[in-house]
């Protein structure tokens, strides 16, 4: 038995049956509606909930829009985002990805396997919750893990979800050579569809932003990235 309450977004009815049944049967507190303005509106109350099964293709605000509004205010709890779609189209997923979702997972799905990526993501929300707040910082780069924000030289920066987590993970490890492979296994874990050219991407329009501080990650040819000590 679980105390965990998870929020199930899903305008089809017999998967969203099928998902809470599942969840239910495994200890799991659910809560199901078939929009996300209505899921919005549940934040806006005061519920609570320790994470997010989103359709991307829903009727009204689709999932990347719920993703970009929910990740944008501050005053919503930054819980995890598994997105549920029959698309498998790597721009989507990416596009997911990007907007704030911490997870894809494509349909037809096993049962299984969906418990297993929320297991696993609500272990890493309750790892973070333990850690103290942490303020990372390279030659006038501030990075915040707790509130999710960036400065350069004490002005924001806005960065995606992808972009945010590369960083954190440069800024954490400078000096270390990361792989794309070890890069996306990071991300999302072992056998996520996502490409090297999609972490290329990443990282490009991440150097774009940081401006005059892109020079902070280097290529290492042939291997991968770095930040240098």
């Amino acid at each position: 038995m679980t105390d965990k309450h998870i929020l199930i977004i899903e305008d089809e009815e017999s998967i969203g049956e099928l998902i809470e049944f599942n969840l239910a049967k495994n200890g799991y507190k659910c809560t199901r509606t078939d929009a996300a303005e209505k899921a919005l509106k549940m934040f806006d109350g005061g519920s609570r909930f320790d994470l997010i099964l989103l359709d991307l293709m829903l009727t009204g605000m689709d999932g990347t829009e719920f993703c970009k509004i929910f990740r944008a205010n501050k005053g919503y709890p930054q819980i995890p985002i598994i997105m549920l779609t029959a698309r498998s189209e790597e721009a989507d997923i990416v596009s997911g990805l990007d907007y704030g979702a911490n997870d894809y997972i494509t349909k037809p799905f096993s049962p299984r396997v969906l418990l297993a990526r929320i297991r696993a993501q609500l272990r890493d929300a309750s790892g973070a919750a333990q850690d103290p707040s942490e303020t990372l910082s390279r030659d006038g780069i501030e990075l915040n893990s707790e509130f999710h924000e960036v400065k350069i030289g004490g002005k924001p920066v806005d960065l995606t979800a992808n972009e945010f987590a590369i960083l954190e993970m440069f800024l954490k490890a400078q000096g270390r050579v990361f792989t794309r492979e070890t890069i996306i296994k990071n991300l999302h874990g072992d056998g996520y569809p996502v490409t090297d050219r999609a972490i290329d991407v990443s990282i490009v329009n991440l150097r774009k932003k940081l401006g005059k501080k892109s020079a902070l990650i280097e290529t290492v040819r042939g291997v991968g990235y770095k930040m240098p000590r």
